[in-house]
């Protein structure tokens, strides 16, 4: 895109008060990723040098985030405005700032997951045109401009600066053009803009949409990328949460179908950020798909199933009413159907699990058939243990297998058997107590049971 190099600060040490949580507001999550993940992953698609995230005190979890993917963190100690956030940001890339002829820093903002890779890209783009603007804004045109700040334009295109709703004149209150809060500047001149920044407003703080201003004062250049309204909507609240899922949800719905899955009722389908998708995929009515989901071509997830941090191989059918749950990984083939729940175990090609079974920390040979009602038994209160099912093994219905135990290829366990020790390959296992027939026992124990039941109404 551009032989300029390029450093992303990212503003995620507000707390949130509006949302009403104990959690940091940029952890709150949208289709099952935090709204600062989809951010990292959004400026990321840029390939830049580093990529810095403010933080606020005490918020460990944030900077987990940031540090798995790779971000260096600063900690926000005093919350003076998004133009002191910035500087701080920046104090930590050295000469970066100082010194890069060729580099740029783009400032966006933790809280707006909805801004595509490709959006930052054009604000990316129009910075690094033959025109070169030191400063680009990232803006938007809402259908009702409402009390947002406008962007005022002069007669070539360059933006002038930002008046606040408050302060503008009917004939400012008239331009549709609003800011959208994303800057990308020049690296040097940003650190100059920034320390020009002055907090002699009501609150007190140092705002980054001022540089707008100073940076046309100066003859730097100035230019705008206009996106969505959509985009660039700050979560504020869980009134806003809740919009922001179901336009992602939306999106994923539309990108899901658009690869080649078919989603027979896309309103009732709820998926994840992350999901990988084959074709010819069907997914039924009612189907909830977590995060760490990947789906292979000709899969059908049938109504009403969960799966979270599972793997489905092709040509398997999940459901309905079937629970994957993190590290079931099914073959291709496999069938997981009625009220059954998979969970850190792998079946393997054919292998079928059809009815109210339970098959944890197992693993599933070939073409094995796990009866209705098999329960793997892998938890003593204390450890967890594992379940061995050979390939053609047959595990008939009610059946428990308590672990640690392996059933051999090819064996036959008997339905309603408790089987606590391995059987070998090709063995048939059977575990019953002896059945007693008490002729017409039946009748003599109502009638017990009725002259019991007479004498206490006496």
């Amino acid at each position: 895109m551009s032989a300029r190099k390029l450093a992303v600060v990212i503003l995620a040490a507000g707390h949130g008060t509006r949302m009403k949580s104990s959690r940091p507001k940029v952890m709150h999550e949208v289709a099952g990723q935090a709204m600062l993940q989809h951010v990292i992953n959004g400026v990321k698609s840029l390939d830049p040098v580093r990529v810095v995230v403010l933080v606020g005190p005490g918020y460990d979890d944030v900077r987990a985030l940031a540090e798995r993917n790779g971000c260096d963190v600063v900690v926000q100690e005093e919350r003076l405005g998004t133009g002191h956030a910035a500087k701080i940001g920046l104090s930590v890339l050295g000469d970066l700032t100082v010194e890069s002829a060729d580099a740029d820093i783009m400032v966006a903002i933790g809280d707006t997951p909805l801004i595509r890779p490709e959006t930052y890209a054009e604000l990316y783009r129009i910075r690094s045109e033959a025109a070169s603007p030191a400063l680009g804004f990232l803006c938007f045109r809402p259908q009702d401009p409402a009390k947002y700040g406008r962007v005022k334009l002069d007669e070539a295109g360059q933006a002038v600066g930002i008046v606040e709703f408050a302060d503008a004149s009917e004939e400012e209150r008239r331009i549709d053009l609003c800011n959208g809060g994303i800057v990308l500047c020049d690296a040097p001149k940003l650190r100059v803009l920034l320390d020009n920044l002055s907090n002699d407003n009501a609150q007190g703080e140092y705002y980054l949409t001022d540089i707008m201003a100073d940076a046309y004062q100066r003859g730097w250049g100035t230019a705008v990328a206009v996106t969505t309204e959509e985009q660039v909507m700050g979560v504020n609240s869980r009134l806003e949460l809740s919009r922001a899922e179901a336009i992602m949800q939306d999106r994923l719905r539309e990108e899901a179908m658009l690869s080649g899955v078919t989603l027979i009722d896309p309103s009732s389908t709820w998926l994840s950020a992350d999901t990988e998708w084959g074709q010819d995929i069907v997914v039924e009515p009612g189907v909830w798909i977590g995060s760490g989901v990947s789906i292979a071509d000709g899969a059908r997830i049938r109504t009403h199933s969960h799966l979270e941090g599972a793997s489905v191989g092709p040509d398997a059918v999940v459901g309905p009413y079937a629970r994957l749950r993190p590290g079931a990984e099914l073959g291709s083939g496999v069938k997981v159907g009625n009220f059954v729940e998979v969970k850190n175990a792998q079946l393997d090609e054919g292998a079928k699990v059809n009815h109210l079974s339970y098959v944890g920390d197992a693993s599933v040979g070939a073409k094995a058939n796990i009866g209705a009602g098999t329960i793997t038994c892998n938890y003593d209160g204390f450890f967890k243990y594992r379940t061995e099912i050979g390939a053609g093994a047959f595990i008939g219905s009610n059946s428990a297998l308590v672990a640690p135990v392996s059933i051999g290829e090819g064996a036959i366990v008997g339905a309603g058997s408790t089987v606590t020790k391995s059987v070998a390959d090709n063995d048939l296992a059977v575990v019953r107590g002896k059945l007693i027939n008490s002729a017409d026992g039946a009748s003599r124990f109502r009638a017990i049971r009725e002259d019991r039941k007479n004498a206490e109404k006496k």
